[in-house]
Formats: structure tokens, sequence, C-alpha cells
């Protein structure tokens, strides 16, 4: 795509929701978008309009379009968005396709709400687990994901971005056994991994004669950008970083079946064993399946070898493994949610939200892939089980912003590669999963430039 390709402005009216706001709530979301945050709500504006867009780089995606912009204007009945030199495949004959017009608006509710009413960050707030957790169930809550007299249902799908055809297929060939099933579909609400299962549900609830079927998509800023909402996902929430973002998951999922992918699908195996590996959790049912086509055996292999050295054999009795076998993953997961929800009918919890779930606070904090914080990560054995998986998980949040990011991709240009120390037959094990991830193309989208690591692991 060039930068001759044509562009749209138009004006785009309220999405339902954003027509019954206060003059007050008006003119502070004006404000806001026209000072600190209309940078960030610009990039994620065009990410959601370059939906089905093929590459990773948010900084690409910017430069193909420097001459776009968006406006919020003032109305008595609420806001419009005026499109400034918009991609042209958001619209059909001039009207801005639907639900790419709901998916602005949830950008716009987000970033108003989390910026000028949350006030995410505060330094009264930030050492709070419990306020931490309050402040993820009120963004939610305020993106209308949390209902109330619904059975557990709601199945989150963890993957890469960057899968091959036929894993990709694999991927809608289980989301199609889940929707026969009648369950719904959370992903990061990117390509690959992450819209193959709300495909493949997509077909089987409509065999079902199944309606007001959810297909959630849960992302953050720096996500985002890169990795642009796929067409399927009808409730957008951006989170305000990835560590809210992957409290989210583990708080409205009832389950999870995590895919092959790259280090970003790496972090979040590694989020999830380490809050189930802590003490407090041991007794909580959460079902948690890798799976994959049979050519995919050997990823789910190295995952597993290289998370028995890290944490011990003990963390493999958290997941199952299944390959090439979508009915038996369905069936896993169906078998799995009956005993989320009589757990949650024993201990008076909520279906729509998991409170009992106990969140570490080195889970919660937001990490700041620096090149002294990567450096710094105690990456030994010589600590709990979940506190090392907390760290492994930084190390893989901060490859992924090397690779994609916006920011991260800018550190590494101007200092080099982040450097990993750590307990050498852990670092030696690290080193080869990498490796194995970009042969198999599993950092970045391939593209005419070869992949080149924003990090070096030190063995010794």
């Amino acid at each position: 795509m060039s930068n001759s390709e044509a562009r749209v402005t138009a004006t785009i009216l309220p999405s339902s929701g954003m027509e019954v706001l206060s003059r007050a709530e008006v003119r502070r979301l004006c404000d806001a978008t026209a000072g600190g945050l209309n940078h960030l709500f610009r990039r994620c504006a065009l990410a959601v309009l370059s939906t089905g867009s093929e590459n990773d780089d948010a900084r690409a995606l910017i430069a193909r379009y420097p001459d776009f912009d968006i406006r919020v204007v003032q109305q008595d009945r609420g806001v419009k968005l005026e499109l400034v030199n918009a991609p042209s495949h958001a619209f059909v004959d001039g009207r801005i396709i639907r639900g790419t017009r709901d998916l602005l608006f949830a950008v716009l509710r987000d970033i108003l709400y989390v910026n000028s009413q949350l006030r995410v960050g505060d330094a009264d707030c930030s050492d709070d687990t419990g306020g931490i957790t309050d402040q993820v169930f009120s963004i939610l809550r305020h993106a209308g994901l949390l209902r109330a007299q619904v059975d557990p249902n709601l199945v989150v799908c963890w993957g890469g971005h960057s899968i091959s055809r036929d894993e990709y297929i694999y991927t809608k060939r289980v989301g199609y056994e889940m929707g026969l099933r009648g369950k719904d579909i959370c992903t990061g609400c990117g390509p690959g991994a992450m819209k193959g299962p709300m495909k493949g549900a997509t077909i089987a609830h409509a065999k079902q004669r199944r309606r007001s079927n959810r297909y959630i998509g849960i992302t953050e800023p720096g996500i985002i950008a890169a990795e642009s909402p796929n067409p399927i996902v009808n409730q957008l929430v951006i989170m305000p970083d990835i560590e809210k973002r992957l409290e989210a998951f583990v708080r409205v999922g009832h389950g999870i079946v995590v895919f092959p992918g790259g280090v970003g699908t790496a972090e979040e195996i590694l989020y999830l064993l380490g809050i189930l590996l802590h003490p407090e959790n041991a007794q909580l049912p959460f079902p948690l399946v890798f799976t994959g086509p049979a050519h995919s055996a050997r990823y789910f292999e190295q995952i597993d070898q290289f998370l028995r050295l890290a944490l011990g054999d003990s963390v493999a009795e958290r997941y199952r493994i299944v390959i090439d076998d979508p009915a038996e993953v369905a069936q896993l997961m169906a078998k799995g949610i009956e005993q989320v929800r009589a757990h949650r009918i024993a201990n008076k919890d909520a279906f729509f939200f998991n409170w009992t779930l106990h969140m570490p606070q080195a889970f919660q904090q937001p990490f700041s892939p620096t090149h002294a914080n990567m450096a710094s990560l105690n990456l030994r054995r010589d600590q709990a089980q979940h506190a090392l998986a907390a760290d492994l998980r930084r190390a893989f949040s901060g490859i992924v912003a090397g690779n994609v990011k916006e920011e991260g991709i800018r550190l590494i240009e101007q200092h080099g590669p982040y450097e990993l120390n750590g307990e050498p037959e852990i670092m030696q094990a690290l080193d080869l999963l990498l490796q194995d991830f970009v042969a198999q193309n599993r950092m970045k989208i391939p593209s005419s430039e070869p992949y080149k690591p924003c990090y070096r692991v030190v063995r010794g």
C-alpha cells in the first residue's frame, strides 16, 4: 500500500453510548484529545481504521498515513468524529463500515475513561493490589463486558499474530468446536491466532442459531498500534498497560486455550502459570490447554521443556497439551468450565469476574523495558516458582516491546539490543527457545527484511 492510496475525509456520528454524554464530559473529552492524549488517540484510531493490515510495525503504519488526523467535535447530544485522510478500505461507498465505527468509539470511550476519570498510575494506588484489580474491574464494566446472570462460557484464546497457514486453519477448527458448544471467544483482538478462533466460532454459532455472540478483543495502546483489531471483534477494550490487559484476561475468562505463537504468547503463558503457581491459588480450577496441528508438536515440546526446567516438573500439572484434536480441546474446555462454575457457586464468586483469584503484586506492576530494567531481572531458580515466572514474563514482555512497540523499537535503535543475564542453564534454554522462534518466523510477520534480534542472551 503506497501513500498514493485513496483517502477518505468524513464525519462519523456517535455510536451507542457516546450520544448521552453531559456537556462537561464532552468538554473534558475534547480538551483531552486536543492535548496530551491526541497522539495516543490518533495512533489507536488509525490502527482500528487499518483493520485487516498484515503489518506489525507501529511506526510503519503511522508513516504510511502521515496526513491522517482525527478530531473530536462537540455537539449537544454527545460527540462526533471528523476523520481526515483516513484509509479508504474502512469505508464502503463513502460510508464507514459499521463494525469499524463501533471500534473507533470504543477507543474514544476507553482512552477518555482511563485517562480522565480513573487516573491510572497515581502513586496512591500503584502499590495497592486490590485497588489495581478494582481499576481493571471498572474499565471492563464501563466497556459493558461484565454481564450478570450469564453462565460461565468465555474462552480466552492466546497465540501468535505471525503463524503459518496450517496453524491459522487449526485455530479456526478449534473455534468452530467451541462455538458448537456455546462458547464465546476472547482474544488479543489482532490477526493470526487471535482472529482464527473467532472466525471458526461465528460459523458454529450461526449453525446453532445462537444470537448475542461475543467476540471480545482486549488490547493496550502499545499493542493495538502494531496489531490492528480483526474485523470479527464486536467488543473491544483498550486497557492502559500490558499488566492490566493480562489481568483482564484471567479475571473475565473461564478457561484459556494457547495456540502456537512467539514471545508474546510465552509472556502470556508465564503470566498465567506464575499466578496459578502461587500457593493461594493451588486449589483454584482454571482449565488451560496448549494445542496446535500435528506439525506444531515440536513447538509445545519446546515450551514444555523450558517451563519444566525453569519452574520444575510440577508446573505441568496446571496445563494439558493436545495435538491435532480440536474436538478434544473443546471438550476439555467445556468440562473445565463446569468445574469453574461449581467452584464459583461454592465460593459465592461472580461468574463474570474472578474475584477469588489471588493476584501477586509482581504481576500487576507495569514493567518498563529499559535496558537497565531488562539487565537487572532475576532469572535464577533461587526464589519461589511464581517469583521467577514473574521475571521471565518481564523478559519476554521486553522482547515484545523491542519487536513491535514504537517506544521499544526506538530504545533499541538508540542503545542496541537488550541484554539478559541469569542462571546459565536457564539462559541456555532461553537462548535456544528464542532461536527456534526466530527460525520458525514467530518473532514478527515475515517481510523482505530478515529479523534482527532486539536482545542478547548472556549465557555465562
